[in-house]
């Protein structure tokens, strides 16, 4: 049994010189800008979690500090719900045991690639993702506008996958069926795949595991999210 795996990252505001406020109220030139609290939830599986690179490196904590670099005066509090081989009925599971709050700013959602390698009929995914957007779109103030949809990564061009065209072909009906689902439904989907399709000819997009995405693939995927990213958060 898989259990889930949850992570905070809590940066919160230094209190240090909270004892000073009152003296410096009046003073104009010692006034700092209060710094804007923002919250992150990625949903997900191993290509969320980071399987096999080093915890800065998956795309989520790359995506905070890339916001935290780009918004002024503004901390994340970023919630990883994500494990290596969960499939969208694992990821609901987890979900629903974790219970995450309502209040998240932004939410990503990246699910799918290990119905497809664990053979799943398609048709749990064509029950299961819609379910996953709703839940995301719950944990995002309820707001559709809030919540982004990263498209499946492509294993087939791995040193594992070994340029299986198959592998290709269910990768692409899954975010086929994502893709038009997001834009039946007015959700931002963001499409990373053909970055993946890239390992074969540049191995540096491939993590030490010959499977999974390198630091330097998920920095080529939050370049794509970080604009649509901005515009929701602020």
């Amino acid at each position: 049994m898989v259990n889930s795996f949850v992570e905070n990252d809590d940066e919160s505001e230094d209190s240090e010189n909270s004892e000073n406020d009152d003296d410096n109220d009046s003073s104009g030139d010692n006034e700092e800008s209060e710094e804007d609290s923002y919250k992150l939830l990625s949903l997900g599986d191993s290509y969320t979690i980071g399987q096999s690179v080093c915890v800065t490196c998956r795309f989520p904590e790359q995506l905070k500090d890339s916001l935290i670099n780009n918004i002024e005066n503004s901390s994340i509090d970023l919630q990883i719900i994500a494990q290596t081989g969960w499939t969208t009925t694992n990821l609901i599971n987890a979900i629903e045991t974790n219970n995450p709050s309502s209040d998240f700013d932004l939410v990503t959602l990246l699910i799918g690639v290990n119905n497809q390698f664990q053979n799943k009929p398609f048709s749990i995914y064509e029950q299961e993702f819609p379910d996953l957007v709703s839940t995301a779109i719950e944990r995002a103030k309820g707001d559709p506008d809030n919540v982004i949809v990263v498209s499946i990564p492509d294993y087939a061009y791995t040193s594992f996958g070994n340029g299986n065209t198959t592998i290709s072909e269910e990768i692409d009906a899954y975010n086929d069926y994502a893709q038009n689902y997001c834009d039946l439904n007015g959700i931002t989907y963001v499409y990373i795949t053909d970055i993946t399709r890239e390992g074969l000819e540049n191995p540096d997009l491939v993590a030490s595991d010959n499977l999974h995405p390198s630091e330097l693939a998920y920095s080529k995927f939050v370049e794509r999210i970080l604009p649509y990213a901005i515009e929701k958060i602020q």
